[in-house]
């Protein structure tokens, strides 16, 4: 539900500021739930989920898959290994490479997912027509541009990361 808008703003400012809101709010709200399900934080939760549809994907190609920076994928990984979540093994065909696996306690926290691990957005995305995604990707590319202090590294992070660390 929107609210009404004062007649002295201009209207489709707040109607998209608005819309943002409830955008940033849902998805704060989906990953606070995931959190509380499953004892880890949502971007820790869709690195599981990778690893359980691909057993033995490294982490060079899970880091492309979530579309994050290999070194943050490196950091999430670590930690999962450290909480019993994932095991890392020598992948057979190349003793150098590693390949990660779901420890019980992964499958566990797994089980425990509300929904896709990846959250609403992604999801909501997956599921808008190309013609609409292409409008949407033209527009918040020409948004960005007029965007004070926009940091493009953020394009990397994982958004449960971004939303907030919840408590």
């Amino acid at each position: 539900m929107t609210l009404p808008l004062p007649p002295d703003v201009p209207q489709t400012h707040l109607a998209v500021l608005q819309q943002f809101r409830v955008i940033y709010g849902t998805m704060r709200q989906y990953f606070r739930v995931v959190e509380e399900r499953c004892g880890l934080p949502g971007s820790q939760m869709w690195i599981l989920q990778e690893v359980q549809r691909r057993p033995g994907i490294g982490v060079t190609e899970l880091a492309a898959r979530l579309a994050i920076h290999q070194s943050t994928c490196s950091q999430l990984v670590d930690r999962l290994a450290v909480r019993g979540c994932l095991v890392k093994t020598r992948r057979p065909e190349d003793h150098r490479r590693l390949g990660l696996h779901l420890a019980p306690d992964g499958e566990t926290a797994i089980a425990a997912l509300p929904g896709s691990a990846e959250g609403a957005l992604p999801e909501a995305l997956t599921a808008m027509p190309e013609v609409a995604l292409k409008t949407l990707e033209i527009n918040l590319s020409e948004l960005i541009r007029h965007l004070p202090g926009r940091d493009d590294a953020f394009a990397s992070v994982p958004l449960a990361e971004i939303v907030g660390k919840v408590t």
